[in-house]
């Protein structure tokens, strides 16, 4: 049977980053079933000789003019391609990278994003050494947010959200008139159990220096304001206890926060921590993890430690919360900018190992139901509806 072709136009591919991870494991997985052809700058994690890579050129400059070139590229080598006669069934994007997608994978509303970061975008409140970031962080926010509306209102194009506040979220600020799916992101059980955790504690918690009466948080991501890291380091000084201590792991910029950090005197019970292919060493020597996002559309690290069994704390804003129940698998803070209900939630978790337990075991079996295999037939779904259409047209 001839395999239809699906093009899928993403920036890059591999399984480190979470939206690349799920395209990853999506071409990965039904490569038998569909001719993929990948139209990006770089190819990680992937059988290259079961699809077919376009390798769209990448230009090394500020991510706001690679964007646009990535975008201009990829539309005019599909074009040439059409011209010659390789014309796809369906086109597949995750997120804001063309405007002819039938299928668009939603991780994030920009328009959204904005606005909920508008406080920690501020030039006031960065340092003057900070605003060439800041201006161009805003300088790109604005062109994504305004280009959302024109592609993901587009007539015709299907939508599947991460999350029921993307969904929400794109009715808002989109007018998405049509139906949005909503599919939840995936997690590696083999690499994320309580087993692992287990196996890997004493020698995770020795090579970063841990000591044994030191109880350890965990906040794993980019974009460090944006995850809650000054929500964090108030509430950690609010309760004052030397033996606590935080693991900030990601590729963000630390200095901002070195101030507050040394005012407050937490600078020896901080660590910044670089990311790492074997992230599970980071989950198995925390004892709780902490992401109070400003908003995340479905924050894998969470995820990924409810799955290694890890007592959880997050914000409404963050969609992963939608899999949590309050108080039974996590615990779910209202207000991101809440540091005093943070530190009680924290102090809680400290005091009481039962409820740690109890929160791991539960947390555990509420992510275990979210396997990629779910995730990768929950899209094929999809792809068949939007072929279907895409042939009717």
């Amino acid at each position: 049977m001839l395999r239809r072709r699906i093009a899928v136009i993403s920036p890059f591919i591999d399984k480190r980053h979470g939206t690349e991870r799920r395209v990853a494991e999506l071409v990965s997985r039904l490569s038998e079933e569909y001719e993929f052809h990948i139209y990006s700058t770089r190819v990680e994690d992937v059988d290259l000789g079961r699809v077919v890579w376009h390798r769209v050129p990448r230009l090394r400059a500020p991510h706001f003019i690679a964007y646009m070139w990535w975008f201009l590229a990829n539309q005019t080598i599909r074009w040439r391609h059409k011209r010659r006669g390789m014309v796809p069934d369906l086109v597949y994007s995750p997120g804001v990278n063309c405007f002819d997608a039938d299928l668009i994978s939603v991780h994030i509303v920009f328009g959204q994003f904005r606005r909920q970061a508008a406080h920690a975008l501020g030039l006031k409140q960065n340092p003057f050494t900070a605003w060439p970031r800041i201006l161009h962080r805003r300088l790109y926010y604005r062109l994504i947010a305004a280009l959302e509306p024109v592609i993901y209102s587009r007539p015709g194009v299907r939508l599947a959200a991460v999350s029921n506040k993307i969904a929400t979220d794109l009715k808002e600020r989109c007018s998405v008139p049509g139906e949005i799916t909503v599919i939840y992101n995936g997690l590696d059980l083999g690499c994320f159990s309580p087993q692992n955790r287990s196996r890997l504690r004493d020698g995770s918690r020795h090579a970063l220096s841990i000591r044994d009466d030191e109880f350890v948080l965990l906040l794993i991501g980019n974009d460090w304001r944006n995850k809650g890291l000054n929500c964090l380091i108030a509430a950690m000084a609010e309760i004052a206890d030397s033996r606590l201590r935080a693991l900030v792991v990601g590729n963000d910029d630390a200095h901002p926060f070195f101030s507050s950090i040394a005012r407050l005197g937490l600078a020896d019970r901080i660590t910044f921590c670089p990311p790492r292919a074997d992230v599970e060493a980071y989950y198995a020597a925390a004892d709780v993890y902490v992401g109070a996002s400003l908003d995340d559309a479905f924050a894998q690290p969470p995820a990924e430690a409810m799955a290694c069994g890890l007592p959880v704390i997050t914000s409404r804003t963050n969609g992963g919360s939608e899999i949590i129940a309050n108080g039974c698998s996590g615990l779910v803070l209202e207000n991101p900018l809440d540091s005093h209900m943070l530190a009680r939630m924290i102090k809680d978790l400290m005091s009481d190992p039962a409820l740690r337990t109890r929160l791991g075991a539960a947390a555990c079996e509420t992510a275990s139901q979210y396997t990629w295999d779910r995730n990768v037939c929950q899209m094929r779904d999809l792809f068949e509806m939007a072929l279907k259409k895409s042939a009717a047209r």
